[in-house]
């Protein structure tokens, strides 16, 4: 992989990540987006190979002993995110990439590539507001919204480890905080 070519949007559920990356992909065509493994069933928008690739929990455990994955987490028990480590190669070839994942994730991304990696945390404006969007979601149940939640606190303890944080308050402004950081991060 060529230096300086992997980029990490990484934040709590709700924080506005996988909608931050949407418009870096828009407003940088040459960026290459990492589809992430997952267990979890596929949501009825969701296709396999685009927004995810679906895994069953054996496949996924057999992908980790054969070292295949870059980076995973059992979040839930037996619901596993992960990049592979394949994606990541064959995004690459073609230009920088970018992933969109959990934080435990992005800090391995770090320990692996270094400087080589840029990780951004986006941060939700309040945890009022992240809650807020949680429910505004309408994709979770009481018990998973309730999970995610406890989640919250401990990832959010992580946002120092990451190169720079960027808050979601004004959707416009954290994309062209981000745009501004990953242009200085792919020029030096």
């Amino acid at each position: 992989m060529p230096d300086r070519n992997i980029v990490v949007l990484t934040a709590p559920s709700g924080a506005g990540k996988t909608t931050i990356a949407h418009r870096v992909l828009d407003a940088l065509p040459a960026m290459q987006f990492s589809v992430s493994a997952t267990t979890r069933a596929p949501r009825p928008d969701e296709t396999d190979g685009e927004d995810y690739h679906f895994l069953s929990p054996e496949e996924f455990r057999s992908r980790i002993d054969a070292g295949d994955l870059l980076e995973y987490e059992e979040v839930y028990p037996d619901q596993f995110y992960g990049t592979l480590r394949s994606e990541v190669a064959a995004r690459a070839e073609d230009g920088p990439v970018l992933l969109d994942i959990d934080v435990k994730g992005a800090l391995n991304v770090k320990r692996i590539f270094g400087d080589d990696a840029l990780i951004l945390f986006v941060a939700p404006p309040s945890l009022d507001e992240l809650k807020r969007r949680l429910k505004g979601r309408g994709t979770e149940d009481r018990a998973s919204l309730q999970d995610r939640l406890d989640r919250v606190e401990q990832e959010m303890e992580k946002a120092d480890a990451c190169d720079a944080v960027v808050v979601n308050d004004d959707l416009d402004v954290a994309v062209e905080e981000t745009l501004t950081r990953i242009h200085q991060f792919l020029d030096s």
